[in-house]
């Protein structure tokens, strides 16, 4: 059945298109991580997790580079509600709560040159190891 909308559209030569995933324009898009992700690292422009002070994160908190997951925020955005997992926001505020440790830095470009801003990460580190090996 048609509508008048229709019609009228056909009757003006004016093709009408029907999204394949209109679920995509109402934010429904599901970001979904694989069970072994222990954190994610969410920058507008996420490092290589081969990156050095990456991996060296990685393992003083005990986790290997398959345990880490990168984001941008628009992506974090699309995680579910129900998602549990330590984050690591670099250059931004935590806009979400995932129910684990959150740590914040400065940029990886900003943090490789502040001994202040890794003294920072690093307690943040030491206060919350002990979530990590749980």
């Amino acid at each position: 059945m048609t509508s008048r909308r229709d019609w009228l559209l056909h009757q003006l030569g004016i093709t009408q298109w029907t999204l394949r995933r209109p679920a995509a324009l109402s934010g429904e898009v599901a970001v979904v991580l694989p069970p072994e992700i222990r954190l994610l690292i969410v920058a507008e422009a996420p490092p290589a997790a081969e990156h050095p002070l990456v991996g060296d994160v990685a393992r003083s908190l005990g986790l290997s580079l398959h345990q880490l997951y990168r984001l941008t925020p628009e992506q974090v955005v699309m995680l579910p509600p129900q998602t549990r997992c330590h984050s690591w926001w670099m250059g931004l505020e935590a806009t979400r709560s995932l129910s684990g440790v959150s740590f914040t830095t400065p940029p990886l470009a900003a943090l490789l040159g502040n001994a202040a801003a890794k003294r920072d990460l690093w307690q943040q580190i030491c206060r919350y190891e002990q979530d990590f090996s749980a």
